[in-house]
């Protein structure tokens, strides 16, 4: 299994033409099938006014090199063997804030 909720990987891109995307991961491991992928949501260096950026203190280890929005309507499942490794940890607040926006769009209040 690859990380635990909170952590960010680099994953398959879905959305443009580069081999890699950070994502973070948002499910628990009440997913069924959390021994072979998991729920995400993209990040990008796109800055859009209802995404999440991240900064220094919203990890608690690793980071990221450039400055970075979360996309919380961005929602893919990964297979654990398309992730390409760990590029840090968020703090659980901040984890919490990305998975209620996430929740949001998909129309839980």
């Amino acid at each position: 299994m690859t990380g635990d909720r909170g952590t960010v990987v680099k994953g398959p891109d879905l959305f443009a033409d580069n081999d890699f995307r950070p994502y973070v991961r948002i499910n628990d491991d009440t997913h069924p099938f959390s021994d072979e992928e998991a729920v995400y949501v993209a990040a990008t260096t796109a800055r859009r006014s209802a995404a999440i950026p991240l900064t220094e203190a919203d990890f608690v280890a690793g980071g990221l090199p450039r400055e970075t929005y979360v996309n919380p309507w961005t929602v893919v499942t990964i297979r654990h063997a398309d992730i390409h490794g760990e590029e840090g940890k968020l703090t659980d607040e901040t984890t919490e804030t990305i998975a209620r926006a996430t929740a949001g769009y998909l129309g839980v209040p």
